[in-house]
């Protein structure tokens, strides 16, 4: 949730005609994160659960995607913050996509 927390201060920065553009998307993606990992946990199959986390893995690539857009578009000056906390959610969902993986496998 910090993620989340921290791309909507950051968003709120941005400029108004990016409304429903850039920030929308952002905040789209941030909050893609936990509530997919949120609906994998709550599936009762392997299958399904790796579906989801996948999906927010892949959310989690999209918000860098936009974080550097927004750099590059001179909204921020600075994404430090928010690529490290990129990078150390990515981390802790790919260990525990690999954990889902390799436990459905020794089923």
């Amino acid at each position: 949730m910090a993620l989340v927390k921290l791309v909507y201060r950051l968003t709120a920065k941005f400029p108004a005609t990016e409304a429903f553009g850039l920030t929308s998307q952002m905040r789209r993606a941030a909050v893609s994160v936990p509530a997919n990992i949120a609906e994998g946990v709550a599936r009762a199959g392997p299958k399904e659960r790796l579906h989801f986390l996948s999906i927010a893995r892949g959310s989690l690539n999209e918000l860098d995607t936009y974080a550097v857009l927004a750099k590059e578009l001179e909204y921020v000056a600075d994404v430090v913050d928010v690529s490290e906390l990129i990078d150390r959610v990515f981390a802790l969902l790919s260990g525990f996509i690999a954990a889902e993986r390799k436990r459905s496998a020794d089923k």
